[in-house]
């Protein structure tokens, strides 16, 4: 998957997060980070754990550079000007679809792209975390070096449509957030068929609807964002899909066992499955994962 390389970028839909170096925790916290968590709300919620800050501490260090990032051709070039390119294009479509589909207005988010670890209002953002959506601040965090960790930790083939989906993913969170629909994940259940898991799937269904369309998202002057799809982009979609599985991430990542009834974000074949239904249906309706226990 690639931009138009004569496409503009708005880093103003984008902030530079202060870095630092992550004190306390460890190497046994990063694993359990590593288990328990990947691609949700307070990284922690839930967990018994707290909040982030009680393992993190941040240090002061340099923000993100985004200078750099002025067109489709930096986005083919670099993950964090692709970041910055797959939020203008999932705020483009979200914004039209949105109102279209269901009468109901978008409001953009930002999201903090961070080196090393990060305040968010949801406590301490931090490599170990993985990216997330925070609710408090209406904001998404990723971290510029995390799509290393995508395949080189958690297997994804590290495609370009593998990176652009965890950020298309938390943007489904945030038309949850705007739907009300986000605070249901919070009820502190556990296991495949938990409010918690069909947030989460949901989430992944939101970012294959906006995957179907990517090809017509538009900068602000009207140039296409995207290039047309391959099947080796869809592909690389569900690699990331498969690769962040809570039976994948339990039973391969961290090398334990597969147990469903902590599950909390789902299978690698729901993760997959779900991301498919709204690739194929190209429209947020067919994403209701309430309404079926075929997960």
């Amino acid at each position: 998957m690639s931009f138009n390389e004569g496409a503009g970028l708005d880093v103003s839909q984008v902030v530079s997060g202060k870095g630092g170096a992550v004190v306390g925790g460890g190497i046994g916290g990063l694993i359990l980070m590593l288990v328990i968590v990947f691609l949700g709300g307070n990284p922690l919620a839930g967990s018994g754990l707290g909040d982030p800050s009680d393992l993190f501490v941040s240090g002061q260090g340099d923000s993100v550079d985004l200078s750099e990032c002025r067109t489709g051709a930096d986005a083919n070039r670099s993950d964090v000007c692709r970041i910055v390119g797959t939020v203008n294009s999932v705020q483009d479509y979200w914004r039209d679809a949105l109102p279209q589909d269901i009468g109901v207005q978008y409001r953009d988010a930002q999201t903090v792209i961070f080196s090393g670890s990060t305040q968010s209002a949801c406590g301490t953002a931090t490599s170990a975390t993985g990216p997330f959506y925070c609710p408090g601040d209406e904001r998404a965090y990723i971290d510029a070096g995390f799509f290393d960790e995508l395949s080189g930790t958690y297997g994804a083939d590290g495609g370009n449509l593998a990176q652009m989906y965890v950020v298309a993913h938390e943007y489904g969170h945030h038309v949850q957030q705007i739907l009300n629909i986000l605070e249901r994940a919070h009820d502190g259940q556990t296991g495949p068929q938990s409010a918690g898991v069909r947030v989460e799937l949901m989430a992944d269904c939101f970012a294959g609807v906006w995957a179907h369309h990517a090809a017509n998202t538009q900068d602000a002057q009207g140039n296409t964002l995207i290039m047309p799809l391959t099947e080796a982009d869809i592909r690389s979609a569900l690699s990331a899909a498969s690769a962040v599985g809570d039976d994948h991430i339990q039973g391969e990542v961290a090398r334990g066992q597969v147990k469903p009834e902590t599950w909390t974000h789902g299978s690698s074949e729901s993760r997959q499955k779900w991301f498919l239904t709204g690739y194929e249906a190209g429209n947020l309706n067919h994403c209701d994962t309430f309404a079926t226990n075929n997960l």
